[in-house]
């Protein structure tokens, strides 16, 4: 190994630079220009030519190719012959389509009449069964099936013991063919009923239409049981799901007998209903005409009353106002209303045309309005201890659909009709509510007046007013009143809504005026709001019951209000958010407000009270953090402060800005990913500062940049990661010699240095485990890379740095069977020979390198030869070992990538040197693990090279690289 000899070639890259320049050409463009447009020609089949055949539709000049992606298509789009193939194919798939696919599609046609701003039954139906609850026991009539009642036999003799037959097991039902369960929850209740779902789906599919029927009957007559009353509606709710079953099962069942052989159009008139399909149809009407009770008969009519399409054009007109009027003749008032809701529903899906009849059912209802305070009515609530107020909102639910139906679409004329008649019943509140959220946002809006006058004279014992102001809330929440009358009706509104006592009534009708506060006043207004919100739910700690509807108003003012030296500046806005004192959700307010800020907080900002306000926000969700906290929910949190860390500009106040990241440093201590963000903020400044003054420091602006180098040295070693360490010494580092901070920057390249063996073999990536040496040899490269401006401390001698690094390598604990050690030597060689030359490939402007400093002194040199010869062992030792290894893949790619550093930085007229280059050649050749195309092309190159003048020497060692066959 003494034999090798190193010397580093001249370099004079200024030459090489300009060698590998593109060389300059004249073109002659002619008619061509890389940017002129081409004409492509375009070939398309001639219809009804032989396959083949072409026509062109244009032409262009023969020296321009045609567009090869046309060609390839040769005229013809595949996806139009895809649409036309299967435009082709659809008859013969709707000929085989099944019968439940027709039914899907007849329904999604039928939702389309009435469009899709129609809010449909199933939205409201779990917030009925939510809202209307009860812990009282309920009761139910379950139907005890009989034998009768299967289908008879296909055997079966004459078709009037058929209807005999079917007659007598409808008369069971009214013999008392049931059995009553007493005492059940109402989860129990619930249960029951789905049974009873089930059965009746169990019954039609096993043909036993009759047993069907029965429990659609039964089923029927307990909507009129009203001894649970808080819990009618959600009774409603689940006993309509099975009417609603039976009625699109008949409704299937004598489709399917009009769809054979071709399925009946959607848009099918009487004449395409076969004679058999009428005759069901009818029967099934005669069946249900045959209930003796009102009720049922009247619910389970309305199921199928969409059936009436089968049997003549006028048949649901003619029905719905006879069926209508039925419902005068039941006598609850409670249960009159939830029939009339349900006919409406059912009424809404088959002939939402037929407006008349629905307003007629409407009208007919406000007709039942005094019964309400009827004696019966009170007695009934007496016995189960019900107060009007909540007996009042069972009605709720039934007067809004029916409202909803009637108002939809409706022109503004039917709401002025709708307010007349509410004033000729005295302004009763729970209909006034009713109207105020059935009808357009708009026209309400433009009325706001008049429905506050109205809601002033209504009678406040049986409907609160702070409801009612709620509904109007909520509609100019979403449509605007006359501009000249918003701050009459919040005045109007407010002053209702501050005398409510109860802390959960007021701060849901408050949440609700808040947006419309928001949308139209400044933040005087929108301050006085919050005041008074904190006065109602400050006391008993009532805000801890409310943190939902808090939030919201949070969310609604952070909606309107952008401009945050606006927002922070309202006084009450930081004491309501210390009304959120439950962790999580004061951490999920914060969180809003960061989102917000970072979303729409467009300029740097230097205010004091938007700086103040989001640290404390800020600090609130850094303080959050524990060690149960996840390690997504530490990311998420730590990119809303580092959000907020950027916007923060102080302008050419460099030194107000360190001291606002030594307090952020102080604040955020937890989070990792903030203190990386505050390092880099701060080099960023010493940076800036060097920007502005222009390479040359003053005494103030040196010591400031030394100062922000002192910060990052003393933040860094908090950091837990090994690799953010490694990679913020090297950066800082870097900066702190831009700013010609030398003894800052060598600190910071000795500290890099001392940790290296910390540096652990394996590292969780992603959840996985990978080896870390991909990651240390980025870093030892880019290290080795610095070390060329680095000069050398005068006390520590030569090459310190460089002899610190290579020997923390050697000490390092690699992997078994790795190279990475010796290629980090390699990586070594081509740093040495560039600090052997006379003037650095590159420099950093107003300090002195070690060509400055030594000026090509021969002891520099030396010591750099030595320490080159001293590698180059290392690396050759390395190669012997993989040869008696069995690791000729490893050893022919490292000896190649030693032949190409001799190549670029050796000397190779010096013979030995030159012979080693070769033997590196062959070996790496040897076994035929090296890529022919990159040694064809390294040949090549060293070909070129050797016709320099200055490299005439290569001549002689070209002639000795050969390349050799993989045989």
């Amino acid at each position: 190994m003494a034999a090798v000899q190193w010397r580093s070639r001249g370099r004079n890259y200024e030459a090489e630079l300009q060698r590998c320049r593109p060389e300059v050409a004249l073109v002659e463009f002619g008619d061509y220009h890389p940017l002129k447009p081409i004409m492509v020609t375009d070939t398309k089949t001639r219809h009804g030519a032989r396959k083949g055949s072409t026509s062109s539709s244009s032409s262009s000049s023969s020296s321009v190719p045609p567009d090869p992606l046309s060609s390839m298509l040769d005229g013809t789009d595949p996806l139009s012959m895809f649409a036309a193939a299967s435009a082709s194919e659809t008859p013969a798939i709707s000929r085989s389509a099944s019968a439940g696919d027709l039914g899907r599609k007849r329904k999604e046609k039928e939702e389309e009449a009435v469009g899709a701003d129609f809010e449909p039954w199933s939205s409201k139906r779990g917030e009925i069964l939510a809202r209307f609850t009860t812990t009282e026991k309920l009761s139910i009539n379950l139907f005890m099936g009989s034998d009768r009642g299967k289908a008879p036999s296909p055997g079966s003799s004459a078709v009037s013991e058929k209807v005999r037959t079917r007659l007598e097991e409808l008369d069971d039902l009214e013999e008392g063919s049931q059995r009553e369960l007493l005492n059940l929850s109402q989860q129990d209740y619930a249960n029951r009923i789905e049974e009873l779902n089930q059965s009746l789906k169990e019954a039609w599919a096993s043909d036993q239409k009759v047993k069907a029927l029965k429990i659609v009957i039964q089923c029927s007559k307990l909507l009129s049981d009203t001894s649970v009353i808080q819990f009618y509606p959600s009774k409603f709710v689940l006993i309509t799901d099975i009417l609603d079953t039976f009625g699109q099962l008949v409704y299937d069942r004598i489709w399917s007998m009009c769809s054979d052989p071709r399925p009946l159009p959607d848009s099918f008139t009487v004449d395409d209903v076969n004679d058999t399909a009428k005759e069901t149809c009818l029967n099934w009407f005669f069946k249900i005409a045959s209930i003796r009770e009102l009720l049922p008969r009247l619910y389970v009519e309305a199921a199928i009353l969409k059936c009436n399409r089968f049997l003549n054009k006028s048949g649901i007109q003619e029905t719905l106002p006879r069926l209508t009027a039925m419902i005068k003749g039941i006598g609850d008032p409670l249960v009159a209303a939830y029939t009339r809701a349900y006919l409406c529903r059912v009424g809404v899906e088959v002939a939402p045309h037929l407006k008349d009849s629905l307003n007629q059912n409407f009208f007919d209802l406000l007709g039942t309005f005094r019964q309400i305070g009827g004696e019966s009515v009170r007695k009934q609530l007496a016995l189960q201890r019900v107060e009007a107020p909540e007996y009042l909102t069972l009605y709720s639910p039934a007067i809004s659909w029916i409202l909803q139906c009637i108002a939809y679409r409706a022109p503004e004329p039917l709401l002025t009709e709708m307010m007349e008649r509410c004033k000729k019943l005295g302004n009763n509140a729970l209909l006034l509510n009713s109207v105020m959220r059935a009808f357009r946002p708009e026209f309400v809006a433009d009325r706001a007046t008049d429905f506050i006058g109205m809601i002033k004279d209504c009678d406040e014992a049986g409907f609160p007013k702070h409801l009612l102001f709620g509904s109007l809330g909520r509609s100019l929440a979403c449509a605007d009143p006359p501009e000249s009358e918003r701050l009459t009706i919040l005045n109007e509104a407010w002053k209702v809504i501050t005398k409510v006592r109860s802390p959960r009534d007021y701060v849901n009708c408050a949440e609700i005026w808040v947006e419309f506060t928001c949308r139209h006043f400044t933040k005087r207004e929108v301050n006085t709001i919050l005041a008074d919100i904190i006065k109602h739910m400050t006391p008993d700690r009532a805000f801890e019951d409310a943190y939902s509807q808090l939030q919201s108003v949070i969310r609604k003012i952070l909606t309107y209000f952008h401009d945050f030296s606006v927002l922070f500046s309202m006084e009450r806005f930081l004491p309501f958010l210390d009304m959120f004192q439950k962790d999580s959700v004061r951490v999920e307010v914060c969180r809003s407000i960061m989102e917000i800020f970072i979303k729409h907080q467009l300029d740097l900002t230097r205010d004091p009270v938007i700086l103040n306000a989001m640290l404390h926000i800020c600090k609130t969700m850094h303080d959050s953090v524990n060690a149960l906290t996840l390690e997504d929910e530490r990311r998420s949190l730590a990119l809303l402060i580092i959000g907020f860390i950027r916007m923060v500009s102080f302008g050419r106040d460099f030194e107000q800005q360190l001291s606002f990241c030594v307090e952020a440093r102080a604040t955020f201590c937890n989070l990792e990913p903030v203190l990386v963000q505050l390092i880099h903020t701060v080099n960023q400044l010493a940076m800036e500062t060097r920007r502005v003054m222009r390479g040359s420091h003053s005494r103030k602006t040196a010591a400031f940049v030394r100062a922000c180098a002192a910060y990052s040295f003393i933040t860094i070693p908090s950091l837990s990661s090994i690799f953010s360490r490694l990679s913020l010494y090297l950066l800082s580092g870097q900066v702190a010699l831009a700013n010609q901070c030398l003894s800052q920057a060598d600190a910071f390249l000795k500290a890099a240095v001392s940790i290296l063996p910390e540096v652990p073999r394996s590292i969780s990536v992603e959840g996985k485990l990978r080896s870390s040496e991909s990651f240390l040899l980025d870093f030892t490269n880019n290290f080795l890379a610095m070390l060329l401006v680095v000069p050398d401390h005068p006390e520590h001698g030569v090459l310190y740095l460089v002899r610190g690094l290579l020997n923390m390598v050697q000490d390092y604990t690699w992997e078994d069977n790795s190279d990475a050690k010796v290629r980090v030597y390699v990586s070594a060689l081509p740093l040495l020979a560039a600090m052997g030359q006379e003037t650095y490939v590159y420099s950093v402007p107003k300090v002195d390198s070690n060509e400055t400093l030594y000026g090509g002194d021969p002891k520099f040199l030396s010591e750099i030869n030595k320490l080159c010869e001293t590698l180059i062992g290392q690396i050759l030792d390395h190669l012997k070992v993989l040869g008696r290894d069995e690791g000729t893949r490893r050893q022919g790619a490292l000896a190649f990538s030693l032949f190409g550093v001799l190549l670029a930085h050796g000397d190779l007229r010096n013979n030995k040197l030159s012979q080693l280059a070769v033997n590196l050649w062959n070996l790496s050749h040897k076994h035929g693990h090296c890529e022919p195309r990159v040694s064809v092309r390294t040949l090549e190159f060293v070909k070129h090279q050797a016709q320099q003048p200055d490299m005439s020497h290569l001549s002689d060692t070209v002639q000795r690289l050969t390349l050799q066959s993989r045989t």
